[in-house]
Protein backbone atom coordinates (compact mmCIF):
# COMPACT_ATOMS: atom_id res chain seq x y z
CA UNK A 1 0.00 0.00 0.00
CA UNK A 2 0.83 3.19 -1.38
CA UNK A 3 1.67 5.94 2.41
CA UNK A 4 1.21 9.59 1.76
CA UNK A 5 0.51 12.90 3.59
CA UNK A 6 -2.51 14.20 3.66
CA UNK A 7 -1.78 16.70 1.41
CA UNK A 8 -0.71 14.25 -1.54
CA UNK A 9 -3.94 12.59 -0.37
CA UNK A 10 -5.91 15.91 -0.67
CA UNK A 11 -4.52 16.52 -4.13
CA UNK A 12 -4.80 13.75 -5.50
CA UNK A 13 -8.58 13.90 -4.64
CA UNK A 14 -8.63 17.16 -6.82
CA UNK A 15 -7.36 15.10 -9.65
CA UNK A 16 -10.28 12.13 -9.38
CA UNK A 17 -13.78 11.67 -9.46
CA UNK A 18 -15.44 11.35 -5.62
CA UNK A 19 -15.08 7.47 -5.95
CA UNK A 20 -11.87 7.75 -6.81
CA UNK A 21 -11.62 6.98 -10.09
CA UNK A 22 -9.25 8.88 -12.30
CA UNK A 23 -10.83 10.31 -15.53
CA UNK A 24 -8.06 13.05 -16.58
CA UNK A 25 -7.91 14.40 -19.97
CA UNK A 26 -4.01 14.92 -21.55
CA UNK A 27 -3.23 17.40 -23.81
CA UNK A 28 0.47 18.35 -22.97
CA UNK A 29 1.30 17.18 -26.79
CA UNK A 30 3.86 19.70 -28.01
CA UNK A 31 5.89 17.86 -30.84
CA UNK A 32 2.93 16.13 -31.75
CA UNK A 33 0.51 18.36 -31.99
CA UNK A 34 2.35 20.62 -34.42
CA UNK A 35 3.20 17.42 -36.42
CA UNK A 36 -0.98 17.04 -36.77
CA UNK A 37 -0.79 20.33 -37.64
CA UNK A 38 1.53 20.50 -40.13
CA UNK A 39 0.12 17.15 -41.80
CA UNK A 40 -2.84 19.19 -42.63
CA UNK A 41 -1.41 21.40 -44.38
CA UNK A 42 0.01 24.13 -42.00
CA UNK A 43 2.60 25.68 -40.34
CA UNK A 44 2.47 25.53 -36.99
CA UNK A 45 2.55 28.85 -34.96
CA UNK A 46 2.95 29.02 -30.85
CA UNK A 47 -0.71 31.03 -31.43
CA UNK A 48 -2.02 27.36 -33.06
CA UNK A 49 -0.97 25.20 -30.01
CA UNK A 50 -2.10 27.84 -27.44
CA UNK A 51 -5.19 28.65 -28.91
CA UNK A 52 -6.12 24.70 -29.84
CA UNK A 53 -5.26 23.78 -25.93
CA UNK A 54 -7.49 26.66 -24.52
CA UNK A 55 -10.26 25.41 -26.75
CA UNK A 56 -9.79 21.84 -25.51
CA UNK A 57 -9.72 22.80 -21.92
CA UNK A 58 -12.57 25.01 -22.06
CA UNK A 59 -15.16 22.49 -23.82
CA UNK A 60 -13.85 19.26 -22.20
CA UNK A 61 -12.63 19.82 -18.33
CA UNK A 62 -16.13 20.05 -17.64
CA UNK A 63 -16.40 16.50 -18.40
CA UNK A 64 -13.12 15.37 -16.84
CA UNK A 65 -11.56 14.82 -13.32
CA UNK A 66 -8.32 16.51 -14.33
CA UNK A 67 -6.31 17.95 -17.53
CA UNK A 68 -2.58 17.64 -18.17
CA UNK A 69 -1.18 20.35 -19.59
CA UNK A 70 2.09 21.82 -19.74
CA UNK A 71 3.54 24.91 -18.96
CA UNK A 72 5.57 25.81 -22.05
CA UNK A 73 2.17 26.58 -23.85
CA UNK A 74 -1.14 25.27 -21.65
CA UNK A 75 -1.14 27.98 -18.65
CA UNK A 76 -3.74 29.62 -20.73
CA UNK A 77 -5.53 26.29 -21.26
CA UNK A 78 -5.34 25.64 -17.28
CA UNK A 79 -6.79 29.04 -16.44
CA UNK A 80 -10.04 28.52 -18.78
CA UNK A 81 -11.12 25.11 -17.07
CA UNK A 82 -13.63 23.95 -15.53
CA UNK A 83 -13.78 25.29 -11.95
CA UNK A 84 -13.98 21.37 -10.38
CA UNK A 85 -10.61 19.77 -12.65
CA UNK A 86 -7.83 19.08 -10.92
CA UNK A 87 -4.28 20.15 -12.82
CA UNK A 88 -1.48 18.20 -13.78
CA UNK A 89 1.67 20.11 -15.04
CA UNK A 90 4.16 18.46 -17.09
CA UNK A 91 7.81 18.65 -16.23
CA UNK A 92 9.67 17.19 -18.80
CA UNK A 93 10.88 18.21 -22.37
CA UNK A 94 9.11 17.77 -25.50
CA UNK A 95 10.47 14.88 -27.55
CA UNK A 96 14.16 13.59 -26.95
CA UNK A 97 17.49 14.19 -28.13
CA UNK A 98 17.83 11.07 -31.07
CA UNK A 99 21.58 12.14 -31.86
CA UNK A 100 22.46 10.71 -28.67
CA UNK A 101 21.90 6.82 -27.09
CA UNK A 102 19.06 6.04 -24.51
CA UNK A 103 16.45 8.73 -25.26
CA UNK A 104 17.95 10.53 -22.06
CA UNK A 105 15.28 12.76 -20.12
CA UNK A 106 15.51 16.11 -19.71
CA UNK A 107 13.46 19.10 -17.80
CA UNK A 108 12.10 21.94 -18.78
CA UNK A 109 15.18 24.58 -18.05
CA UNK A 110 13.14 27.33 -16.19
CA UNK A 111 10.44 25.12 -14.26
CA UNK A 112 11.13 23.30 -10.93
CA UNK A 113 8.38 20.92 -8.74
CA UNK A 114 7.89 24.64 -6.71
CA UNK A 115 7.14 26.74 -9.53
CA UNK A 116 4.57 24.17 -11.09
CA UNK A 117 2.88 24.45 -7.57
CA UNK A 118 2.89 28.16 -8.29
CA UNK A 119 0.89 27.78 -11.12
CA UNK A 120 -1.59 26.08 -9.49
CA UNK A 121 -0.67 22.42 -10.33
CA UNK A 122 -1.89 19.62 -8.17
CA UNK A 123 0.41 17.07 -9.29
CA UNK A 124 3.88 16.77 -11.46
CA UNK A 125 4.12 15.06 -14.04
CA UNK A 126 7.09 13.61 -16.63
CA UNK A 127 7.50 11.19 -19.42
CA UNK A 128 9.74 8.65 -19.26
CA UNK A 129 11.27 6.40 -22.23
CA UNK A 130 12.97 3.52 -20.83
CA UNK A 131 14.32 -0.04 -22.05
CA UNK A 132 14.62 -2.57 -19.46
CA UNK A 133 17.55 -4.48 -21.68
CA UNK A 134 19.47 -1.17 -22.37
CA UNK A 135 22.82 -0.72 -21.19
CA UNK A 136 23.02 -0.87 -17.64
CA UNK A 137 24.77 2.76 -17.62
CA UNK A 138 21.81 4.17 -19.41
CA UNK A 139 19.19 2.68 -17.00
CA UNK A 140 21.14 3.90 -14.04
CA UNK A 141 21.22 7.69 -15.26
CA UNK A 142 17.65 7.27 -15.53
CA UNK A 143 17.07 6.07 -12.22
CA UNK A 144 19.28 8.19 -10.53
CA UNK A 145 17.32 11.20 -12.67
CA UNK A 146 13.82 9.83 -11.71
CA UNK A 147 14.84 8.91 -8.00
CA UNK A 148 16.20 12.97 -7.69
CA UNK A 149 12.45 14.00 -9.18
CA UNK A 150 10.43 11.94 -6.42
CA UNK A 151 12.68 13.68 -3.82
CA UNK A 152 11.51 16.98 -5.65
CA UNK A 153 8.18 16.55 -5.70
CA UNK A 154 7.94 14.51 -1.77
CA UNK A 155 9.58 18.14 -0.30
CA UNK A 156 7.26 20.19 -1.84
CA UNK A 157 4.53 17.53 -0.77
CA UNK A 158 3.14 17.36 -4.81
CA UNK A 159 2.02 13.70 -5.92
CA UNK A 160 4.31 12.47 -8.45
CA UNK A 161 3.16 10.94 -11.56
CA UNK A 162 5.20 9.09 -13.89
CA UNK A 163 4.36 8.31 -16.88
CA UNK A 164 6.85 4.88 -18.77
CA UNK A 165 6.95 4.40 -22.37
CA UNK A 166 8.52 1.30 -23.31
CA UNK A 167 10.55 1.38 -26.48
CA UNK A 168 13.47 -1.23 -27.82
CA UNK A 169 16.95 0.06 -29.31
CA UNK A 170 16.78 -1.98 -31.97
CA UNK A 171 13.78 -2.16 -33.25
CA UNK A 172 12.08 0.80 -34.70
CA UNK A 173 8.83 0.29 -35.35
CA UNK A 174 6.85 0.00 -32.10
CA UNK A 175 3.93 -1.16 -33.78
CA UNK A 176 5.57 -3.61 -35.46
CA UNK A 177 4.46 -7.42 -34.69
CA UNK A 178 8.00 -7.85 -33.72
CA UNK A 179 8.08 -5.35 -30.78
CA UNK A 180 4.56 -6.58 -29.80
CA UNK A 181 5.70 -10.21 -29.23
CA UNK A 182 8.46 -8.42 -26.80
CA UNK A 183 6.21 -5.60 -25.71
CA UNK A 184 4.39 -7.30 -22.29
CA UNK A 185 7.85 -8.17 -20.16
CA UNK A 186 9.35 -4.59 -21.21
CA UNK A 187 5.84 -2.64 -19.81
CA UNK A 188 5.54 -5.43 -16.76
CA UNK A 189 9.42 -4.90 -16.13
CA UNK A 190 9.38 -1.28 -16.16
CA UNK A 191 6.70 -0.98 -13.93
CA UNK A 192 8.14 -3.10 -11.47
CA UNK A 193 11.46 -1.08 -11.32
CA UNK A 194 9.61 2.23 -10.68
CA UNK A 195 6.98 0.92 -8.28
CA UNK A 196 10.46 0.75 -5.68
CA UNK A 197 9.93 3.08 -2.76
CA UNK A 198 13.17 4.84 -3.83
CA UNK A 199 11.66 6.54 -6.75
CA UNK A 200 8.58 8.41 -4.43
CA UNK A 201 6.24 8.19 -7.36
CA UNK A 202 2.44 8.10 -6.11
CA UNK A 203 0.84 7.26 -9.43
CA UNK A 204 2.14 5.57 -12.62
CA UNK A 205 0.51 6.28 -16.33
CA UNK A 206 1.40 3.45 -18.41
CA UNK A 207 0.90 1.70 -21.22
CA UNK A 208 -1.08 -1.18 -21.44
CA UNK A 209 1.14 -4.26 -21.92
CA UNK A 210 0.17 -5.46 -25.34
CA UNK A 211 -0.73 -4.15 -28.62
CA UNK A 212 -4.16 -4.64 -28.79
CA UNK A 213 -4.71 -4.48 -32.51
CA UNK A 214 -2.15 -8.09 -32.54
CA UNK A 215 -4.66 -9.78 -29.63
CA UNK A 216 -6.88 -13.02 -31.07
CA UNK A 217 -10.41 -11.16 -32.01
CA UNK A 218 -9.28 -7.15 -32.11
CA UNK A 219 -7.13 -6.30 -34.76
CA UNK A 220 -6.55 -7.15 -38.14
CA UNK A 221 -3.14 -7.99 -38.00
CA UNK A 222 -1.79 -11.14 -37.64
CA UNK A 223 -2.18 -12.79 -34.03
CA UNK A 224 0.60 -12.37 -31.70
CA UNK A 225 -1.61 -12.96 -28.84
CA UNK A 226 -4.01 -15.11 -28.21
CA UNK A 227 -7.07 -13.95 -26.10
CA UNK A 228 -6.27 -15.70 -23.05
CA UNK A 229 -2.30 -14.97 -23.06
CA UNK A 230 -3.27 -11.11 -22.97
CA UNK A 231 -5.93 -11.33 -20.53
CA UNK A 232 -2.94 -12.99 -18.14
CA UNK A 233 -0.48 -9.87 -19.25
CA UNK A 234 -2.99 -7.42 -18.24
CA UNK A 235 -3.18 -9.65 -14.80
CA UNK A 236 0.43 -9.85 -14.39
CA UNK A 237 1.12 -5.80 -15.20
CA UNK A 238 -1.85 -5.09 -12.37
CA UNK A 239 0.14 -7.39 -10.07
CA UNK A 240 3.56 -5.63 -10.61
CA UNK A 241 3.05 -2.90 -8.93
CA UNK A 242 1.58 -1.91 -5.29
CA UNK A 243 1.18 1.61 -6.94
CA UNK A 244 -2.27 3.46 -8.29
CA UNK A 245 -1.80 3.42 -11.92
CA UNK A 246 -3.72 4.43 -15.12
CA UNK A 247 -3.82 3.67 -18.92
CA UNK A 248 -2.44 6.15 -21.52
CA UNK A 249 -4.48 5.77 -24.82
CA UNK A 250 -1.47 6.06 -27.07
CA UNK A 251 -3.05 7.44 -29.44
CA UNK A 252 -5.51 5.07 -30.58
CA UNK A 253 -9.39 5.05 -31.65
CA UNK A 254 -11.44 6.25 -29.04
CA UNK A 255 -13.41 3.00 -29.24
CA UNK A 256 -10.37 0.86 -29.43
CA UNK A 257 -8.99 2.45 -26.05
CA UNK A 258 -12.68 2.05 -24.31
CA UNK A 259 -12.55 -1.81 -25.67
CA UNK A 260 -8.77 -2.24 -24.18
CA UNK A 261 -10.78 -1.09 -20.72
CA UNK A 262 -13.36 -3.52 -20.37
CA UNK A 263 -10.84 -6.19 -21.69
CA UNK A 264 -8.27 -5.49 -18.57
CA UNK A 265 -11.60 -5.75 -16.20
CA UNK A 266 -12.12 -8.99 -17.84
CA UNK A 267 -8.45 -9.71 -16.91
CA UNK A 268 -8.63 -8.59 -13.31
CA UNK A 269 -6.72 -5.47 -13.48
CA UNK A 270 -6.91 -3.68 -10.39
CA UNK A 271 -6.37 -0.01 -12.60
CA UNK A 272 -7.39 3.21 -11.50
CA UNK A 273 -8.51 5.58 -14.26
CA UNK A 274 -6.99 7.03 -17.34
CA UNK A 275 -5.20 10.17 -19.01
CA UNK A 276 -6.28 10.10 -22.04
CA UNK A 277 -5.03 12.48 -25.00
CA UNK A 278 -5.48 12.25 -28.62
CA UNK A 279 -8.13 9.38 -28.32
CA UNK A 280 -10.51 12.20 -27.21
CA UNK A 281 -9.75 15.16 -29.29
CA UNK A 282 -7.08 14.31 -32.27
CA UNK A 283 -10.28 14.37 -34.61
CA UNK A 284 -10.91 18.05 -33.87
CA UNK A 285 -7.31 19.32 -34.99
CA UNK A 286 -8.70 19.17 -38.77
CA UNK A 287 -11.80 21.47 -37.88
CA UNK A 288 -9.63 23.54 -35.75
CA UNK A 289 -6.73 24.62 -38.81
CA UNK A 290 -8.89 24.02 -41.75
CA UNK A 291 -12.32 26.31 -40.60
CA UNK A 292 -11.12 28.02 -37.45
CA UNK A 293 -12.07 28.37 -33.78
CA UNK A 294 -15.50 28.17 -34.07
CA UNK A 295 -15.47 24.93 -36.34
CA UNK A 296 -12.98 23.40 -33.80
CA UNK A 297 -15.15 24.39 -30.50
CA UNK A 298 -18.23 22.96 -32.34
CA UNK A 299 -16.01 19.33 -32.58
CA UNK A 300 -15.25 19.40 -29.58
CA UNK A 301 -18.54 20.40 -27.87
CA UNK A 302 -20.14 17.37 -29.66
CA UNK A 303 -18.08 14.38 -30.54
CA UNK A 304 -15.22 15.29 -28.24
CA UNK A 305 -18.07 15.72 -25.49
CA UNK A 306 -19.40 12.25 -26.58
CA UNK A 307 -15.74 10.17 -26.46
CA UNK A 308 -14.61 11.72 -22.86
CA UNK A 309 -18.00 11.06 -21.79
CA UNK A 310 -18.46 7.48 -22.88
CA UNK A 311 -15.03 7.07 -22.33
CA UNK A 312 -16.22 8.02 -18.33
CA UNK A 313 -18.78 5.67 -18.56
CA UNK A 314 -16.68 2.87 -19.49
CA UNK A 315 -13.83 3.85 -16.43
CA UNK A 316 -16.44 3.86 -14.03
CA UNK A 317 -17.76 0.41 -14.90
CA UNK A 318 -13.84 -1.40 -15.29
CA UNK A 319 -11.77 0.46 -12.95
CA UNK A 320 -10.80 0.61 -9.33
CA UNK A 321 -10.53 3.15 -6.54
CA UNK A 322 -7.20 4.33 -5.67
CA UNK A 323 -8.34 5.14 -2.35
CA UNK A 324 -7.76 1.46 -1.59
CA UNK A 325 -4.08 1.35 -2.49
CA UNK A 326 -3.12 4.29 -0.04
CA UNK A 327 -2.75 4.85 3.20
CA UNK A 328 -2.47 8.59 4.53
CA UNK A 329 0.21 8.84 7.33
CA UNK A 330 2.87 11.51 8.52
CA UNK A 331 5.76 12.86 6.39
CA UNK A 332 8.08 11.41 9.28
CA UNK A 333 6.04 7.94 8.68
CA UNK A 334 7.12 8.07 5.16
CA UNK A 335 10.86 9.03 5.49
Amino acid sequence: MLKITAAKKAAMDRLSTKDGFIEALAIDQRGALRKMIKALGTEPTEQHIISFKRMVSKELTPFASAILLDPEYGIPAAEVRDGEAGLLLAYEKTGYDATTPGRLPDLLADWSAVGLKEKGADAVKFLLYYDVDEAPEINHLKHVFVERLGSECFGEDIPFYLELVSYDTQLTDPMSSEYAKIKPEKVIKMMKEFSKPEYKVDVLKVEVPVNMNYVEGFGTQQVVYSRAQALDYFKQQSEATHLPFIFLSAGVTAQLFQETLEFAKEAGSTFNGVLCGRATWKDGVAPFVEHGEKAGSQWLRTYGKEHIQQLNQVVERTASSWHDKVEVVTVTSIQ
